[in-house]
């Protein structure tokens, strides 16, 4: 697909693209000649990041928490800053902790999720919005998840609640900024390994009472596939929503979930 999308001259933001999803976006779109910058937590992990793509000056790092509302505005504010406008955001960091069903689900796990699913994306596509609308021009995505689309995991609730309600914000968007040339969709992509998968799985698998290979092998299970998805699969998708070919859609939520969601 790289082959027939030219970003040549597009300005990308990517939260949480230092690794996984957010990484494998970042780098399919700078094959497409995008410029893009990266947000995450981490320095050493960004400087790393950089190092690996090998962009030169089209790739820059801005560290920040996106559960930070200064540090997500810092972010877009930098990258136009940078690159002097900004035409694609992906919203793609975004997680939960602190797994437990409702009863006992703790008010700090609860807003966690909240800023890091909800408000990162709000926050975000808000700076974004005021650069794009003048431009006529603009791409908005969503990484939202297969749980944003269903309610058969325990424990979960504020991940599931979260991602529910992205989906309506990417929808609201769409409508307010279709004449404005301007894109808002969401990918939901099934369960993949990524490193936050490794980090939180763990937990969560434990709050069910299974093994962390018993949750990966469920979530292969509910799936049409019979395996995992992969960053490839969503990136792929990123990329034609980005292009001239993905202009006609919006306010859709896409699932790359291998049949997961029927």
């Amino acid at each position: 697909m790289t082959g027939t999308v030219n970003l040549k001259g597009k300005v990308a933001a990517i939260t949480g693209g230092t690794r996984g999803i957010g990484r494998g976006i970042a780098e399919i779109l700078l094959s497409a000649g995008a410029s893009v910058a990266i947000n995450g937590r981490n320095p050493e992990k960004g400087q790393q990041a950089l190092k690996e793509m090998d962009a030169g000056d089209r790739a820059i790092f801005i560290s920040g928490d996106v559960k930070k509302q200064e540090d997500v505005e810092m972010f877009i504010g930098k990258t136009i800053e940078q690159f002097g406008k900004i035409d694609i955001l992906v919203n793609n960091a975004g997680g939960s902790g602190g797994f437990a069903p409702v009863s006992k689900l703790s008010d700090e796990a609860w807003q966690e999720a909240a800023s890091w699913i909800l408000h990162s994306a709000f926050w975000a596509t808000r700076a974004a919005l005021q650069d794009m609308e003048p431009r006529g021009w603009g791409r908005i995505i969503n990484i939202s998840s297969v749980e944003g689309r269903q309610a058969n995991k325990e424990n979960v609730s504020h991940y599931i609640t979260f991602k529910h309600a992205l989906n309506g914000f990417t929808k609201a968007v769409a409508l307010e900024n279709g004449p404005k040339g301007i894109t808002s969709n969401a990918i939901s992509p099934g369960a993949i390994e990524t490193d936050l998968m490794k980090e939180a799985g763990p937990a969560a698998a434990e709050s069910a009472g299974i093994t962390y290979q018993q949750f990966k092998e469920n979530y292969a299970q509910d799936a049409a596939i019979k395996r995992l998805n992969t960053v490839d699969e969503v990136a792929g998708l990123s990329l034609f929503l980005c292009s001239d070919m993905g202009a006609g859609m919006t306010g859709a939520i896409l699932p790359v979930d291998g049949g997961t969601a029927l």
